[in-house]
Order: C-alpha cells, then sequence, then structure tokens
C-alpha cells in the first residue's frame, strides 16, 4: 500500500512486512542512497529530542536527502492554530501560512508537537499535527504528536522481532514511576505496535492509569504488577499520567518501579530518556537483558523505512 503521511501506527498496512525490510535496512544501510537525493526533509520540532531527532536526521543523510532542522519553539514566529482568531497576542504566524510555505522549502515535513495534558479534547484532536496535514502540500510524519509516537512502536516491535527467543513471546507494558505528568502516546503506539504481532501482550498499570480505551481495546489489565510480569518475555516500562483524571499524577510512590528481583530473566526495554533508580534500577539497565540501547540504535532504521517508503512514492 503506498504511503503517503506516516501519523500513527495504523498507517502500517502489514507489520511482519515492514520489520522485515527493516532488517534488511539495517544490514545495508546506504543501499538506497541516492533515492533522496536533491530532496529536503524539514524536521520541526516544538518540544525537545536527542533520539528522535538525531536518528530521523540520520536515517535522511543515508537516503541522500538534505535534512533542515528547526527548533519552532525558541527560532521561529509564534504559530496561531485557530481558525478565525484576532492575532493580537503572542503568536505571529498563522498555520495556513507557515505550512504553506514550509511545504515550498521541503518535500517531507516532520513534526513534534507535544501534549497540554490539561485539555483532553485538544489533545485528542491532534490540532498542531492535523493542522500541518491539512495545510501542508507535502507528506507529514509524525515524530511524536499528543497521542501517538509511531516511530517509536515500529522501533520497538522491530526490536522485539531482532530479540524474540520463541514465535509468541509475552509481552508486559508496565506503568512506572517519575517526578512528573507524563504523555501517553508512546504507551498509545506501543499498544497499537502489539496488536499488530502475534505476541501475548498484557499492560500492568495502578488503578486510575487505564490508557484510552479505544487504543487498548481488549488487552488485558493488571493492576498487579508481580501477577503480570508472570512467565514474562519482555517487560517493556513507561510512565503515563491518568487518561481519565487527564494529566493527573495520582500515585507518587515507587513500588511500581521495576527492579532485577521483578522482571529475572525477561528482557528490559524503554524509550528513552530514563531515570535510573525512580524508573527502573541500575541492576536492570546495566544488565546484559537491557535492550534500551538496541532500541535507540533501531530508531534509524524506523525512520529510514518510513522515508523511503514516502520517497518510493513520489
Amino acid at each position: 500500500m503506498p504511503l503517503k503521511n506516516f501519523t500513527s501506527i495504523n498507517d502500517i498496512d502489514d507489520m511482519n512486512s515492514w520489520i522485515q525490510e527493516a532488517k534488511e535496512i539495517k544490514q545495508n544501510t546506504l543501499s538506497n542512497n541516492k533515492l533522496g537525493n536533491n530532496k529536503t526533509i524539514g524536521l520541526l520540532f516544538f518540544n525537545a529530542s536527542l533520539r528522535t531527532r538525531l536518528s530521523t536526521q540520520k536515517a535522511a543523510l543515508n537516503l541522500g536527502m538534505n535534512p533542515i532542522v528547526m527548533n519552532v519553539a525558541g527560532d521561529a514566529w509564534g504559530i496561531e492554530f485557530e481558525d478565525g482568531t484576532i492575532m493580537n497576542g503572542a503568536t505571529a504566524e498563522h498555520i495556513k501560512e507557515a505550512a504553506a510555505v514550509v511545504s515550498q522549502y521541503c518535500d517531507i515535513i516532520a513534526v513534534r508537537a507535544f501534549p497540554t495534558l490539561s485539555d483532553k479534547q485538544k489533545d485528542e484532536s491532534e490540532h498542531i499535527l492535523n493542522s500541518f496535514l491539512k495545510y501542508a502540500s507535502v507528506p507529514i510524519i509524525n515524530m511524536e504528536s499528543a497521542t501517538q509516537h509511531p516511530l517509536q512502536g515500529l522501533t520497538d516491535a522491530i526490536t522485539i522481532s531482532e530479540n524474540k527467543n520463541k514465535k509468541k513471546p509475552k509481552i508486559v507494558l508496565s506503568w512506572a514511576p517519575h517526578i512528573k505528568a507524563l504523555p501517553h502516546a508512546v504507551g498509545n503506539s506501543f499498544v497499537e505496535a502489539m496488536h499488530k504481532m502475534d505476541v501475548d501482550f498484557v499492560i500492568a498499570n495502578p488503578e486510575g492509569y487505564n490508557l484510552n480505551p479505544e487504543i487498548t481495546k481488549d488487552t488485558p489489565i493488571f493492576y498487579n504488577q508481580k501477577e503480570a510480569f508472570k512467565n514474562a518475555d519482555f517487560i517493556y516500562a513507561k510512565n503515563w499520567s491518568a487518561y481519565n483524571d487527564y494529566g493527573k499524577v495520582l500515585k507518587k510512590d515507587t513500588d511500581w518501579m521495576i527492579t532485577k528481583g521483578k522482571i529475572g530473566n525477561a528482557k528490559f526495554m524503554h524509550c528513552l530518556p530514563v531515570r535510573r533508580n525512580l524508573v527502573v534500577e541500575d541492576a536492570v539497565l546495566d544488565s546484559d537483558n537491557s535492550l534500551v540501547i538496541d532500541q535507540a540504535n533501531n530508531r534509524t532504521y524506523a525512520a529510514q523505512l518510513v522515508l523511503k517508503k514516502i520517497l518510493e512514492n513520489g
């Protein structure tokens, strides 16, 4: 299926074939280094980034593209996203002009914009990402939006496929403590990615922290972390704020921290950055069962696969 935009895991038509193609790219990263010749990608960051910025930029370079990176929040005029507003405040440029102009400079636009975590309706409308989809005239890639992080979800699927030692491994997505309210995007996209794989998948989180039921669907949810971890092959740790009591931190104690004693021989995954000895103890992160560096490496090949498919689509 031709790929025009990449905004969610649901843009992946066949996860197994995508994973296989990503593995082939990883074996020969420069095999398509002329595909992006004379093409430019604009990477627009409304929020901070390390892996997403560097891996997407490297992926573009591997395909022969010219990346332009902009920290929108600090370097650009304040952008207005509401229609019909009187722009007599902090915003100086409307998305209608901004997206149209960037489309003249770039053949692909990639956008990173976090949620408010205060206005559920606004966040779920994906007003920033969807504004670019509406007003840009070139393909759009989601580098993490209010509710989705599909590049990370694809990366995680690749990493599990590379490291599994049984046909149908047990995967646990576990909530873990943090000092502040965090988005749901990584968790949402991981759930959607697991739904496209042949795995035994469960979620573990404290009561009050269930993710959006329209995304988790019939995935079993455990409020007992120890019970969820039984016979797990992979444990993916991630914090997220409450969904029903939107954006709130309901639990601050550390009894859900991932420890070596809890996970046993399971492989450990996290999207990074990770707060040591709060989310997960050193003994897990520094062990041979930690896949976090492998995951970070696979970010490049996930992004390169997405760019390749969009470029091939013309």
